[in-house]
This record gives structure tokens, C-alpha cells and sequence, in this order.
């Protein structure tokens, strides 16, 4: 009889993953390639007062999701986060759907994760991905910001 092991997301925290389990939970939804504009003036808390255009960084890939150059983003883009273990927590503007805050609130990933479906595609499929419902920032002008406010990112 075979024992059928469960998969590193269900039997580890975050903390205890290694660089690739980590990096697999990313969904590739481009959710955090958004620019976000964040009312500072707002007395309730940061997730309120933090809205999502439909604006994506120059380095975001429309045709599958990723960021052309992941590696050197943080250089070529000194506004890009990354998301690491220490600072999840930290980053309350993290989409819902987010895989890496599912796992953290214990959610689990959610069915058209690429890890559940073996493909990739799935989240596009699905409509869970921002593909084909974004501009690049260099295509809109800061002051038109507001005019991009979406709110699908958080459904």
C-alpha cells in the first residue's frame, strides 16, 4: 500500500520553505505588478486606503504574466517589492487571492493554482490573472492615475 505524501505547501510554514518551493507558490497573476496609489490621509486601515489600477510596470510580460527580467527588477524598478518570507506579514496590500497570503492566513491554494492543475495556464484561463486588462505605466500619464482605480484585483 502506498502512503500518499502531502505536498510541501500543506506540511510547511513560509518560513520552513526552501528558495524553489517558494518561489513555485507564485501564481503569476501579476496582482502585485499593479500600481497601487494609497490614500495617505485616510484614518482607517492601509488595505482601505489602498487602490489598484489597472497600470502594470514596463517589465511585466502581457502574454504570460511574468516579469521580463525577475531577477534584476529591484535595480530596474527601485519601486518593485519583493515579497520574501520576512516581509509578508508586513504587505497588508496583498491581493485576497494572492497565494503566498492564502498559505499565510491558511487558506490553502486556491483550485486553479498551477501546483493543483499542472498547468500554468490555468490561472489565465480562469480570468484570475490581470492578462488582457492592463495598460503599461508608460503609456498613462502619473496625473491620470486615478482614472485606473479597478477594484477586480480584489475579488
Amino acid at each position: 500500500m502506498e502512503i500518499k505524501k502531502n505536498p510541501f505547501w500543506e506540511t510547511k510554514t513560509l518560513t520552513e520553505m526552501n528558495r524553489n518551493e517558494w518561489e513555485s507558490l507564485c501564481d503569476h497573476c501579476g496582482k502585485c505588478c499593479l500600481l497601487k496609489l494609497q490614500d495617505d490621509e485616510a484614518d482607517n486601515d492601509e488595505m482601505d486606503s489602498v487602490y489598484y489600477t489597472n497600470v502594470v510596470c514596463n517589465l511585466f510580460d502581457t502574454n504570460d504574466g511574468h516579469c521580463t527580467d525577475y531577477w534584476n527588477r529591484e535595480e530596474l524598478v527601485p519601486t518593485c517589492i519583493r515579497l520574501t518570507q520576512d516581509n509578508l506579514a508586513d504587505l497588508e496590500w496583498m491581493p485576497p487571492s494572492c497565494s503566498y497570503r492564502r498559505i499565510m492566513e491558511g487558506r490553502g491554494l486556491p483550485k486553479w493554482h498551477h501546483l493543483i492543475t499542472g498547468d500554468k495556464k490555468t490561472i489565465h484561463e480562469m480570468n484570475k490573472s490581470v492578462l488582457g486588462r492592463v495598460v503599461f505605466e508608460n503609456e498613462v500619464n502619473e496625473q491620470d492615475l486615478e482614472e485606473h482605480i479597478v477594484t477586480w484585483p480584489l475579488k
